[in-house]
């Protein structure tokens, strides 16, 4: 989901590698769960959060929709977002106390608050938003607080996720044909999301295999 804003209105002003100090670090929130609360539809899945979700709730991506899960358009583009629910607009994986029942499997998106990627020629880095939590935080490294296995590929996973929506995005905005805006949006939620994941394997090698069966169809811009 694309923000226009500038980063100097929503940050510190600097950017952030996986070595660097981040004053992100929460202490675990203790029940807070203010971030989980009247987000909308904002908390988007990408596959690799789909495939944690089946994995973790052992349930496949049909099952979750309209219950845990449900679709929208984002940027033209039809993405699945975890559900809010009740008069708070609070996350449908909230327990009692407070505290999130999928931590251990959770959206990469919820895994990174405060900080947020901005990406900028063909890769990306990270920012602190400034305005979104009001605990107290102390520094902490990037790449511990985001604590992702793999991160390598999982780096090289969300950069090329990243351009292939743009890319998607590009062609739906840019067609007059109902039809094909369509097609390509089912094209994409099938290979990516629909057809369920060996969650016994690993994502990665799945992912590179769907993108091979996806770039058959859309290739790559010049």
């Amino acid at each position: 989901m694309k923000r226009n804003v500038s980063l100097e209105e929503i940050s510190d002003g600097r950017l952030y590698g996986l070595n660097d100090m981040v004053k992100a670090d929460c202490h675990g929130c203790e029940g807070c769960s203010q971030c989980c609360r009247g987000m909308g539809n904002s908390i988007i899945l990408d596959p690799l959060d789909v495939y944690h979700l089946t994995k973790g709730l052992g349930k496949e991506f049909q099952e979750l929709i309209g219950t845990a899960i449900e679709l929208n358009v984002v940027d033209g583009v039809i993405l699945p977002n975890l559900r809010m629910t009740g008069a708070e607009e609070a996350c449908l994986f909230l327990n009692e106390e407070g505290l999130c029942s999928i931590h251990a499997f959770r959206p990469g998106i919820c895994r990174l608050f405060p900080l947020g990627r901005y990406y900028e020629n063909g890769s990306f880095q990270y920012f602190l938003q400034t305005g979104e939590c009001t605990r107290p935080h102390t520094k902490i490294k990037v790449s511990k607080w985001i604590d992702t296995p793999d991160l390598p590929k999982n780096q090289a996973f969300l950069n090329t996720w990243h351009y292939l929506l743009n890319q998607a995005e590009e062609l739906v905005n840019g067609s007059e044909e109902d039809e094909f805006r369509k097609n390509l949006n089912l094209f994409l939620l099938n290979t990516f999301y629909v057809t369920a994941y060996d969650t016994e394997s690993d994502f990665y090698g799945q992912f590179e295999e769907r993108l091979a069966r996806f770039r058959q169809i859309v290739p790559e811009p010049c």
